[in-house]
């Protein structure tokens, strides 16, 4: 008796040993989610006009692409994700950042379309004024292609689950 209790508890110890393993596995796939928090802070910076907050916070995302696997995003997405944000990071420059801003909020649209980077909704919205788009964590509207200026300018175009 003895003999068949070891043996199922060394039996039911590999499995759970196994199920974990597949867990970090599983987390290490889901490595994009990092991103997007990485992104919210450059838009928020740009809402509230901060361009050197904007930069700081552009380099934190540079190191967030270049440590993420190329098996979670392959090396387009993170060129084009790199393109503009290395060069907002550079940036000092508000209205600059801004005008980077746009092409990586592209590049970031189009791998939330395509990837899950987040458990929440992520809403894609549109400025009309700037015609171009960015992505935000709510459906209220923080225009940051012209901050206090136009705050409020734009609207949810897409919800992206």
């Amino acid at each position: 008796m003895k003999k068949i209790f070891l043996i199922v508890a060394i039996i039911a110890t590999s499995f759970v040993q196994y199920g974990f393993a597949q867990t970090d596995h599983a987390d290490h796939q889901t490595q994009p989610v990092a991103l997007l928090p990485l992104y919210y802070n450059i838009k928020d910076a740009l809402v509230s006009g901060d361009a050197k907050l904007a930069a700081s916070k552009a380099q934190e995302f540079v190191k967030g692409v270049n440590s993420t696997d190329s098996k979670v995003i392959n090396e387009n997405s993170k060129k084009g994700l790199l393109e503009h944000a290395v060069k907002l990071a550079k940036s000092k420059d508000l209205k600059s950042e801004r005008e980077h801003f746009a092409g990586l909020s592209t590049s970031m649209i189009t791998l939330a379309k395509t990837s899950k980077l987040s458990a929440e909704p992520v809403y894609q919205m549109y400025c009309p004024m700037k015609k171009s788009n960015w992505l935000s964590s709510e459906k209220a509207v923080k225009n940051p292609y012209y901050g206090s200026a136009m705050l409020t300018c734009g609207n949810v175009v897409e919800t992206i689950k």
